[in-house]
């Protein structure tokens, strides 16, 4: 790859003097009013809001925090705090006070952007009361100064600052599927360098249109969205609510559009409400009515324009996948961590293979250890922990890779496979070890799951817990439905049962009554399963179900 990138601030000022006037992010404002920032007005309002952080005086590198969902002042803000010579620290909209407060004080945060949120009053405990806090147009009711009366007051900083290259840029919080959110530190040229090998790697222009409503607080959104905007300079759409996000949609015809597996899972559901799979499966045998009913199911999904669809954050199930690239969809699996911007592996078009996440991104080198672990190193590598060098130098081989915890393995064409977590993969009282998330991946398949977790340490067999459908839950209250999904949940555990080896084989599946969602805990803000949360949730059940030697398990 060419290393002669521009760092993230020298892409703003370029769009900001060849796009001037070209539209860079529309924001949906409420109702049915929408405003459009050009490259223009968001750099010049990134500039007077950097001009009133430069009045603070505060010491240079300074943490400021963003906790906000999505918006188009969330990337001004990140934009500002940049320019004013400091640090940006992005939280999450949906973490809850401990967690806030953990991250301010572990931070250092000096001042904190406070956004566009669902439940800030679940969360403003955890701001202490003397930290500054600025507030954006789309804000919950608050006392703290304004975005618009503090950009109508400060005239834009008018020099072009430069930022150095291995100069920290952003602290980025993991998601904390386990234990406390560890602070990745990643420089400019670690940004920088993603945001060109990523834009390279899938041909990406200026002429895309992407949706973002990912968390931005998410390396993933951050990496491909914000800073493959400002690479490329093309538009960002934002959404305004779940509740209107096909309208969202609609608005945005992404032609480049990313979502992690459980929104596939949902957007395939809502397909199969209005159409039912075998009736749809039958439609797209006949050959006048394929490409019509192919199309119509896209629109309707507002995915009609996408070149490329992105999924990643956790495996997608094979048959999930090939159904949407049977629609024409070209879905593409990636890989990445926090700890390297997201920025590793993915899959090409016309290149991916089901079940891989695809080749190395340019710069990227992979190894795979004795132990079966993924070891990657590239420019993109975070400089370390903030504030813990030991778990630093944990983080690292001798010779400088990044440990991803992932088991995998690479085919002849350099494509990498992912067989499971090292630190998720158990032990059977046969003292035998199951890795849960390729059995996972198979029940996955059936139209009615829509999250799963194997488990069963220190048990003879393994099993699995399975959260329905919000569709499959609300249709199982009648009694005739239930015992025709409990047949065909029990025939889905015979065939994967057929796949796996001996130890491997689940002894029940138990279908939960709970929804394991973030508001509960049981998800991370990524939608990642917080597989120490579920299995303690059930854990004081599972000596009655071993008893019970039934193969599917009502909760």
């Amino acid at each position: 790859m060419d290393t002669k990138y521009k760092l993230p601030l020298e892409m703003i000022y370029h769009w900001e003097s060849a796009r001037a006037e070209s539209v860079y992010m529309v924001q949906p404002m409420g109702g049915d009013k929408v405003v459009e920032y050009t490259w223009r007005r968001a750099v010049g309002e990134a500039r007077r809001m950097a001009a009133y952080l430069k009045s603070l005086d505060l010491p240079a590198n300074s943490r400021i925090g963003i906790i906000s969902k999505n918006c188009a002042h969330w990337i001004m803000s990140d934009w500002a705090i940049w320019m004013a010579g400091h640090v940006s620290v992005p939280l999450y909209p949906t973490l809850n006070a401990t967690t806030v407060g953990y991250i301010l004080e572990h931070s250092g945060c000096e001042v904190l952007f406070v956004g566009k949120l669902d439940d800030w009053d679940s969360m403003k405990s955890g701001v202490p009361d003397t930290l500054a806090c600025i507030s954006y147009p789309l804000s919950p009711p608050n006392d703290f100064k304004s975005w618009n009366d503090i950009v109508a007051k400060f005239p834009p900083l008018a020099e072009k600052v430069d930022r150095a290259a291995d100069e920290l840029a952003t602290i980025v919080y993991t998601s904390g599927s386990t234990g406390r959110p560890k602070g990745v530190m990643l420089s400019f040229d670690n940004l920088a360098y993603a945001a060109a090998g990523g834009t390279e790697a899938l041909d990406v222009t200026t002429n895309e249109r992407m949706l973002s409503y990912l968390p931005l607080a998410h390396v993933f959104e951050r990496f491909v969205v914000e800073l493959g905007s400002m690479n490329k300079g093309f538009t960002l759409y934002f959404a305004q609510s779940l509740d209107t996000f096909v309208d969202d949609l609609k608005r945005a015809q992404p032609t480049l559009f990313l979502a992690v597996p459980r929104i596939w899972i949902k957007f395939q559901h809502g397909v199969f409400q209005k159409v039912p799979r075998k009736k749809l499966q039958r439609l797209l045998k006949v050959p006048v009515l394929n490409k019509l009913i192919k199309k119509k199911v896209l629109t309707n999904l507002g995915l009609q324009h996408v070149r490329f669809a992105g999924s990643g954050s956790a495996p997608l199930a094979h048959d999930i996948l090939e159904w949407y690239r049977g629609l024409g969809l070209e879905l593409l699996e990636g890989y990445g961590m926090s700890e390297n911007f997201a920025y590793s592996h993915m899959n090409k078009p016309g290149r991916a293979r089901t079940g891989y996440v695809g080749e190395a991104l340019p710069g990227v080198e992979v190894k795979i250890s004795e132990q079966g672990e993924v070891l990657v190193k590239s420019p993109a590598t975070m400089m370390g922990y903030y504030k813990d060098e030991e778990k630093t130098r944990a983080a690292f081989t001798e010779d400088g890779f990044l440990r991803t915890g992932d088991k995998g393995e690479i085919d002849n064409e350099g494509r990498l496979k992912l067989t499971g977590r090292l630190k998720e993969i158990f032990k059977t009282s046969k003292g035998k070890y199951v890795a849960p998330a390729p059995i996972e991946n198979k029940l996955m398949s059936h139209p009615d799951i829509e999250m799963v977790c194997v488990s069963g340490e220190n048990y003879p067999q393994p099993h699995c817990l399975v959260m329905l459908s919000e569709d499959a839950r609300r249709r199982a209250a009648d009694q005739a439905y239930r015992k025709e999904l409990d047949a065909s949940l029990s025939s889905l555990l015979n065939d994967v049962n057929k796949t796996v080896d001996p130890h491997e084989q689940l002894q029940f599946l138990v279908v939960v009554k709970d929804e394991w969602s973030i508001d509960n805990d049981f998800l991370t803000p990524t939608m990642k399963l917080k597989r120490n949360v579920v299995e303690d949730a059930y854990k004081v059940d599972l000596d009655t179900w071993y008893s019970k030697r039934q193969q599917v398990i009502w909760q």
